[in-house]
């Protein structure tokens, strides 16, 4: 009998569930239901936590890949309850071109020539780019969307602007190194990126504790 729906926010000896059946049976499921639900209502929580440190700005809180090999449906599905969005759950649901992919291509230019005459024209194109002029060549390219990879925030703050500035319809996603402590998500909010993609709401979620 579930007493709570899931999103919905617990307070301390909260009752969230009551379960009855043969003994034996409840307790050979008891530990791997507790691992599950307080694996996941900890990817919920910091996800929440995450979300509300962007209120007030236009950020939205995303999740990335890396998360648990069998487990990514259940752990991108919390992300959802703790208010993130998703980000893509397999490669085929967008084109992100990273360093390695430039390199491979020979350059922004090239890869980005090379996925709009490959890809779907359903897909959108985005560009990993660690420098301000990464930037610029990424918007010359004709990105969708571009990736400030591990930029400080100084420098989110003029890349922000100058996409603002050169191409206004281009997205912007801050990832690499941002951790999920709520004063440095609320400081790379507050550049006007519109996500901020973190591996660790499903990599480094603190396990809930569910008794």
């Amino acid at each position: 009998e579930l007493l709570v729906q899931d999103g919905t926010a617990v307070r301390a000896d909260q009752i969230v569930a009551r379960l009855s059946g043969p003994a034996r049976s409840l307790l050979s499921a008891e530990r791997v239901a507790l691992n599950f639900l307080g694996h996941l209502s900890g990817i919920a929580t910091i996800t929440a936590q995450c979300v509300r440190a962007c209120e007030g700005t236009s950020a939205r809180i995303l999740d990335t890949r890396k998360t648990t090999p069998g487990l990514r449906s259940l752990e991108k599905d919390a992300v959802r309850m703790g208010g993130g969005q998703n980000h893509r759950f397999g490669l085929s649901d967008g084109v992100l071109i990273k360093d390695n992919h430039i390199k491979a291509a020979g350059g922004i230019r090239q890869a980005v020539t090379t996925a709009r005459r490959m890809a779907p024209h359903l897909l959108k194109i985005e560009i990993e780019c660690e420098t301000l002029l990464e930037v610029q060549e990424a918007l010359e390219a004709g990105a969708d969307v571009v990736l400030l990879d591990n930029m400080d925030v100084e420098m989110m703050h003029r890349a922000v602007d100058l996409v603002r500035r050169s191409a206004p319809k281009v997205l912007i996603e801050a990832s690499g190194n941002i951790g999920t402590n709520p004063t440095r998500i609320a400081a790379v909010a507050a550049t006007g990126v519109d996500f901020i993609s973190l591996g660790a709401l499903t990599h480094s979620a603190p396990n809930f504790d569910v008794s």
